[in-house]
């Protein structure tokens, strides 16, 4: 019987989160649509259970649900661009499919749900850093259904005592991040472009800052949620990023010294839904989790560089 459960599990951080906990020697459970997911994300997870479905079909959830203890919900239409694109579609895989689960989970007797917030719930409110206590203020359907999922994980730790725990991630990057698709993060796809001897576009001037922040930080600060007395964090959500910045200029210049790319960028118009700064306080998760970001921006950029270099997954169509 698995005792973890991760949503989204062939994505980009469902998949990082399996890993180690596979690696930790726990029993864990997948369940992906394969909408965004991909199956070759699965290989060197083959401990792990795997269930294709949908979470927007409540079945789908219950199944995945059974007997599970703790729940990782990172399965999301997770793109700005694609949500304005196709609000609805966004709303049914991150809304729907997160009440359902919820429900599910409720019924299921599971302990607790980490759930996967995003920055973006915060809007383009110009006050720096963003702390938790500020107004919400999205300003793109997914910062929408984002932060719906947040209320819903509120209210089920309030009306039904789950124990419910909000990390908002503060773009998230890393090794197994698709870089071949349109709505992929931008180090991503300016990796695969700057392997490629290919010019990348930034939209807008170049100097929007991004709190970007490395995977194995991500996954390190849902492992804490998981674990932390529900005391202290049952209910609670708080920022899970590095507490600093940088902008997309300077982020191009490192990655042009560790691909060793000698063009510059094109500058395009800025993108609808995006925000211009972000930045996140990290404070409450550093007093809540022990959470420490342990790998700062260049190295974490130097590993993601290297993975995509030595995988070959830069070259690859999506």
């Amino acid at each position: 019987m698995a005792k973890y459960l991760v949503t989204g599990a062939a994505g980009f951080i469902g998949r990082s989160i399996a890993a180690e906990l596979l690696a930790r020697g726990e029993s864990v459970r997948g369940i992906d649509s394969l909408i965004t997911g991909k199956r070759a994300n699965l290989a060197g997870l083959e401990a792990m259970e795997f269930i294709e479905g949908d979470l927007a079909e409540p079945s789908a959830c219950a199944k995945a649900c059974d007997g599970v203890e703790v729940i990782f919900h990172e399965a999301a239409l997770a793109s700005v661009p694609r949500s304005v694109a196709d609000p609805v579609a966004t709303n049914v895989n991150c809304v729907d499919a997160t009440l359902n689960l919820l429900v599910a989970a409720r019924a299921a007797g599971v302990r607790r749900v980490v759930y996967a917030g995003s920055s973006s719930a915060y809007g383009d409110t110009p006050t720096l850093p963003k702390q938790e206590e500020m107004l919400p203020n999205p300003i793109s359907p997914y910062a929408v259904a984002k932060l719906a999922g947040e209320h819903y994980m509120r209210v089920f730790a309030r009306v039904y005592g789950l124990e419910t725990v909000v990390l908002r991630y503060f773009n998230v990057f890393g090794p197994y991040q698709d870089p071949t698709s349109h709505y992929s993060g931008v180090l991503a796809i300016f990796c695969r472009m700057l392997l490629a001897g290919e010019q990348p576009t930034i939209h807008g001037d170049g100097e929007q800052s991004r709190d970007f922040t490395y995977i194995d930080n991500v996954v390190e600060a849902n492992l804490l949620a998981a674990s932390a007395p529900a005391a202290k964090v049952a209910g609670q959500m708080m920022n899970a990023a590095t507490g600093s910045r940088i902008t997309l200029n300077e982020a191009f210049k490192i990655l042009c010294e560790l691909t060793g790319y000698k063009g510059k960028p094109a500058y395009g118009p800025p993108r609808a839904g995006d925000v211009h700064d972000s930045l996140a306080d990290i404070g409450r998760a550093k007093e809540l989790l022990g959470y420490e970001p342990k790998v700062d921006f260049r190295e974490g950029l130097r590993r993601t560089v290297e993975w995509y270099r030595e995988s070959g997954a830069a070259s690859e169509s999506a």
